[in-house]
């Protein structure tokens, strides 16, 4: 299950389900309509853009997911199989139809070798990306950020810890939670 995280500054509102953390927020917006929550998808490190205009069943109610699901177009639907356009030079076509049941088969076996092999650096990446991402929306005008963030790329935990230690609570915690998941950096 994916988890969110919400900040209103340098404050962590609430972690969970997108659900949980938004209905948190419209809570602290409805008491507070000064305040300015960012939810952040905690696999991810992107901001969630949420509309919080009307009832917290309102903006509930238009969360992903919560919508009707769109009508389906050609191809095999059951399958979940999306037609996509793919540009390749001749001798590419020419080998993908060689190859036993089509291009579409071949192109298919292909992607999930790859991603099979490519899992855990894929995994190590993204997670990269997600301290980067988080550290320089809610650290970046802290001090040593940028320290801090060579010392995440160089994998120099103990430098990280030292240069994050005077970083408001929250956000030291949740950026080392993040470093830590990211495993092989920091």
């Amino acid at each position: 299950m994916t988890t969110f995280i919400a900040f209103d500054g340098m404050t962590r509102l609430a972690a969970g389900s997108l659900a949980a953390v938004v209905e948190r927020c419209k809570h602290l917006l409805d008491a507070q309509p000064d305040a300015s929550p960012i939810i952040y998808d905690d696999s991810s490190g992107r901001p969630v853009d949420v509309d919080y205009r009307g009832t917290t069943h309102d903006v509930l109610a238009r969360l992903p997911g919560n919508e009707a699901p769109a009508k389906r177009g050609p191809g095999r639907p059951k399958l979940g199989v999306v037609a996509r356009e793919v540009t390749l030079l001749p001798r590419h076509w020419g080998w993908l139809a060689a190859q036993p049941g089509g291009a579409s088969v071949a192109l298919r076996r292909l992607v999930e070798t790859a991603s099979r092999e490519r899992a855990p650096a894929d995994r190590l990446r993204q997670a990269s990306e997600a301290v980067d991402r988080v550290m320089m929306a809610l650290a970046g005008n802290l001090p040593d950020y940028e320290e801090a963030s060579r010392a995440f790329h160089r994998n120099d935990r103990e430098r990280f810890d030292v240069l994050t230690d005077a970083w408001p609570a929250d956000i030291r915690d949740y950026v080392r939670h993040l470093a830590a998941r990211a495993g092989g950096e920091a």
